[in-house]
């Protein structure tokens, strides 16, 4: 990628995947973006299960209702936990971290997409966060944000079109009414 500005116009989400595997490499740039990401005083509460193996893809495609199919054809999915013990803003701490694997991933030509798990539910109500426990066996204090789906991208996607940027969601010292361009509500 030439510069962040391109590398964040080019990311989107990716929910096609080939079949072909990482590399060690990239496997190791993604989970060093991951424990590179900023967290509250330092407190890295964040913990990050790399999940290759088919079997355990395809179970934890299962792990809500819809929105999670496609991590069985990812080639890795990383699991984003953090123990709420360790730092209250654990919520914002994963999903720094979540969003650093998806700009690494991208970087690399590769492709992501995010699987939301907090305050989600499998199809017969369990709560995911208990059902990645039990699929993973993780320790009862981690709770689960996200499940970030990495492959080599199965499709192409246009990079974002900044004629659809919303511009008036941005205020200036104050928050302001727009009016005039049926858009209030």
């Amino acid at each position: 990628m030439e510069n962040f500005s391109e590398l964040i116009r080019r990311r989107r989400s990716m929910r096609k995947f080939t079949g072909e595997e990482l590399t060690q490499d990239e496997v190791v740039a993604l989970l060093k973006a991951a424990l590179m990401s900023p967290a509250s005083k330092r407190s890295n509460c964040w913990q990050f299960i790399a999940v290759d193996d088919k079997g355990l893809l395809e179970k934890l495609s299962r792990c809500k209702d819809s929105g999670a199919a496609f991590v069985k054809d990812a080639a890795l999915a990383i699991v984003v936990t953090a123990d709420p013990m360790v730092s209250d803003v654990w919520i914002e701490d994963a999903s720094v971290a979540s969003l650093m694997i998806q700009l690494q991933a991208e970087d690399l030509g590769l492709g992501s997409c995010w699987v939301q798990v907090r305050e989600r539910y499998v199809a017969d109500g369990t709560p995911a966060n208990e059902y990645i426990h039990e699929v993973l066996g993780l320790p009862l204090q981690l709770q689960v944000l996200s499940i970030i789906a990495v492959g080599h991208k199965g499709m192409e996607r246009k990079p974002f079109d900044e004629s659809h940027l919303q511009w008036e969601k941005v205020h200036i010292n104050e928050y302001t009414e727009h009016h005039g361009d049926g858009n209030e509500q």
